[in-house]
């Protein structure tokens, strides 16, 4: 029997005037690690490194799916709502859960909309946090594709979500894993790829304000994978250069969902996140 060391739980926590039910998984003992995955997917994506002795041995991994997301429910009511994420109630969600969770100065890391939302926290929320690892993460990404075509009456959204994350996979990932990355895309709720997709490629852009990050304060660690066609490595590049202090890794032989499609090879750039932190 090979029991795994993630645990479970579940925490409810009041966001502009909702309670939302929030699911999420930690493992390991030490400085806290507050884990968000990528727009229209959930904490699964963070598994591997849960499950890695060497990562939790002096890390708490919490891996969090947003409302909506995974296990967390949509509020009461959310079928008369339309789901569109925005920085304001993201950042709302992070502080609730950190307050819920008792946690002092977490590291924040982040991938895709996560690292967004991470580079937000480091603006404007800095003296909170130890660190922050943003992953896939630019200062603005205009969409290259129509967000409506992931909430439509005449095609599957999470096939379709599926389709799209297809393209930002690269192909020296174990097939396993690639497949499973897309698996949770196809799980993804009615309209919730399109909601985050929608904080993603039209809510508040950090254009012209990356220059205000104090990483003195709190460092600041950009990752990228080679093969990311949404979030590019010039792009990480161009964020990273407009934040004074803050330090790059371009990981080859990956793409935008690094911690899932290819957990080996992401592996050790997370370790040297994870030191750079301290």
């Amino acid at each position: 029997m090979n029991i795994e060391p993630i645990v479970g739980r579940y925490v409810s926590v009041d966001v502009q005037g909702q309670t939302y039910r929030v699911y999420f998984e930690e493992a390991g003992e030490g400085q806290p690690v507050l884990c968000f995955h990528t727009a229209g997917a959930d904490s699964r994506q963070w598994r591997h490194l849960m499950n890695d002795a060497q990562v939790t041995a002096n890390h708490r991994l919490i891996a969090v799916d947003m409302p909506w997301h995974g296990k967390s429910l949509p509020p009461e009511g959310w079928e008369t709502q339309e789901y569109l994420l925005t920085t304001e109630f993201y950042i709302e969600v992070v502080q609730a859960l950190c307050a819920a969770l008792n946690l002092s100065q977490p590291i924040f890391a982040g991938c895709s909309m996560g690292g967004r939302i991470a580079l937000q926290l480091a603006l404007h929320h800095a003296a909170s946090f130890k660190g922050f690892i943003a992953i896939e993460a630019s200062d603005f990404q205009p969409a290259w594709y129509d967000i409506d075509w992931f909430h439509r009456p005449d095609a599957h959204g999470g096939e379709m979500g599926a389709a799209l994350v297809s393209a930002n996979i690269a192909p020296q990932g174990p097939a396993v894993e690639r497949w499973n990355t897309q698996w949770m895309f196809m799980q993804s709720g009615p309209g919730v790829f399109r909601g985050d997709l929608s904080f993603y490629t039209q809510d508040d852009s950090l254009v012209g304000r990356l220059g205000e990050i104090d990483t003195a304060q709190t460092p600041v660690h950009i990752m990228v994978g080679e093969y990311d066609m949404t979030c590019t490595p010039d792009d990480a590049r161009r964020t990273a250069e407009a934040i004074d202090g803050a330090t790059l890794a371009i990981m080859p032989g990956i793409g935008h969902f690094p911690m899932s499609e290819n957990p080996a090879a992401f592996r050790p750039f997370f370790l040297e996140a994870l030191d750079k932190m301290a």
